[in-house]
């Protein structure tokens, strides 16, 4: 229920980007194409790019959702990895480079003569004002989730799993750094005569939205290459695996996000020596049933009995961490 209720939230704040970038987009291109200001045109690629990543993202929340199946047992949580990496790759190609091309077009080229600017400071100015407003959404969304957790914001960002907000906040971000490059740029152009401040600002906001596709990029690729769980949820399970009577000693755990809030857990325990095989057997089904009662992200638990003086398996362990656990 929490999960389901949190992908509602996600889906919504996509949406209300989606309509804001989409309006704001036409704006700019208007303003761009009246002005003739080439940082404006690059803040209509900008918002462009923008509306092309809540596709990807509402692609990416609907297709996530779909239940596991023979041909992929443990679901399709990562698609929202992969969609939100083909979205980090839209605003590179459609925003940065765009920006860059008329950055440059704008300084090597002949100088341009700037045209009714004050539609490009209101367009500007309501462009601020919506894009203010998603970006608190998408803030108010990520400030209840990392309080939920007891995080900071910031270190919320750096480890949540679930990509989709944390792009539509990073994009609500760069946009709003955007929109004051660009208005230093028309205004600077208006005041010195000189188109070259326009196309400084264009190379600037492509700089900037090349810097939130890398961003982007980066965390999609380590979620989408196999992840770890949390540290704060493996140290919590790691704990009650420890305290089972059963269980004498916990040789390995394993895990990898699977989806947002979805993990695929695997343990090595060294059972007590005095337990028969029914015994065995009952103790890793209780033990499975209290781990999937206790944490809920557990999507897939595996608990494998083994030796813990094996020399093979502390070798796995050992170059896998670096140290014996």
């Amino acid at each position: 229920m929490v999960d389901a209720d949190k992908g509602g939230e996600s889906t919504l704040t996509v949406l209300v980007a989606l309509g804001i970038n989409l309006a704001i987009a036409v704006m700019k291109a208007f303003a761009g194409v009246i002005t003739g200001s080439a940082a404006m045109l690059s803040e209509a690629a900008h918002s462009v790019a923008d509306t092309c990543t809540e596709v990807f993202l509402l692609t990416a929340l609907r297709r996530s959702g779909k239940p596991a199946d023979a041909r992929h047992p443990f679901g399709y949580g990562k698609e929202r990895y992969f969609w939100s990496l083909i979205a980090a790759m839209s605003i590179f190609v459609s925003g940065a480079v765009f920006a860059f091309i008329e950055g440059f077009r704008t300084l090597l080229g002949p100088p341009e003569e700037q045209t009714q600017p004050l539609v490009g400071y209101v367009v500007l100015a309501l462009a601020f004002v919506l894009e203010g407003v998603s970006w608190l959404r998408a803030m108010r969304q990520v400030r209840a989730e990392a309080a939920e957790s007891g995080d900071t914001i910031l270190h919320h960002l750096r480890i949540s799993d679930d990509p989709t907000v944390k792009t539509v906040l990073l994009e609500d971000s760069a946009a709003l750094a955007g929109l004051l490059l660009a208005f230093a740029g028309l205004g600077l152009h208006q005041l010195t005569g000189s188109s070259a401040w326009d196309g400084l600002a264009s190379l600037a906001i492509g700089a900037l939205l090349a810097a939130v596709a890398y961003t982007m990029a980066r965390t999609n690729l380590g979620l989408l290459i196999g992840q770890q769980a949390d540290r704060r949820l493996l140290a919590a399970v790691r704990s009650r695996l420890s305290e089972q009577p059963e269980v004498d000693f916990v040789v390995d755990v394993l895990s990898m996000n699977t989806g947002t809030d979805r993990v695929l857990f695997c343990a090595r325990l060294d059972f007590a020596a005095t337990l028969d095989s029914t015994e065995l057997e009952r103790a890793v089904v209780r033990i499975d049933s209290m781990l999937r009662a206790e944490f809920a992200e557990l999507d897939e638990v595996f608990l494998e009995p083994v030796p813990r003086e094996d020399p093979e398996l502390r070798a796995r362990v050992l170059a896998r961490y670096g140290h014996p656990l």
